[in-house]
């Protein structure tokens, strides 16, 4: 294994510190770490994902095409986030979206039947997988509300607090989409609030 793959599981395997010698070894036996290049997908619609990630390096871009062929993005996993469709994953049902690496990734694996092993046979397996599922719940849940809730403009300014940094790596199309703000009415956000 390379050095680099090495760092990014040890630096990993820190975030299960309550987890015994015994269960540290399984799950260190149980990972496999992989490279992505821009635009290749973690998993496409249609496609029940086997594996869960942790994106160690890069960002990735999830979407679905809506009926009339519209692109439509839903989020973006960056660096300590998990790649999944989680609903599907857990149900091992086909998945409505894609996930497309944006820029080369670097992430950490671990299948669904080694998952719904170790939470067979350790008890504190099922601590870490219910924090998953709270993390990724509340994700879903902000992005919900705030379409419920926020302005256009509350929607940016909120991306932008929450996700400093990822501005500059994603493209104002992609932002637009999941903002679910037109191109142009977020070009005039950005200009209004750059004046501000």
């Amino acid at each position: 294994m390379e050095e680099s793959h090495q760092k990014y599981l040890e630096a990993y395997l820190q975030l299960f510190a309550n987890l015994s010698i015994e269960e540290l070894t399984l799950l260190r036996s149980q990972l496999s770490i992989k490279e992505y290049a821009k635009k290749d997908f973690f998993f496409e619609n249609g496609e029940v994902q086997k594996k869960m990630g942790f994106v160690c390096k890069g960002l990735l871009r999830r979407y679905f095409i809506n009926e009339k062929g519209k692109t439509i993005t839903t989020g973006f996993v960056k660096e300590d986030e998990y790649a999944t469709d989680y609903p599907a994953f857990i149900q091992q049902r086909p998945s409505k979206y894609y996930m497309q690496c944006l820029e080369p990734c670097i992430i950490i694996e671990l299948a669904y039947d080694d998952i719904q092993s170790g939470y067979a046979n350790f008890k504190s397996n099922e601590r870490y997988g219910r924090l998953i599922a709270e993390k990724v719940l509340t994700i879903q849940t902000d992005r919900v509300e705030s379409f419920l809730f926020d302005t256009a403009e509350e929607r940016y300014l909120n991306f932008v607090k929450d996700n400093p940094g990822l501005i500059n790596r994603i493209s104002l199309t992609h932002l637009s989409s999941f903002l679910g703000i037109e191109r142009q009415s977020l070009s005039r956000i950005r200009s209004k609030i750059a004046k501000n």
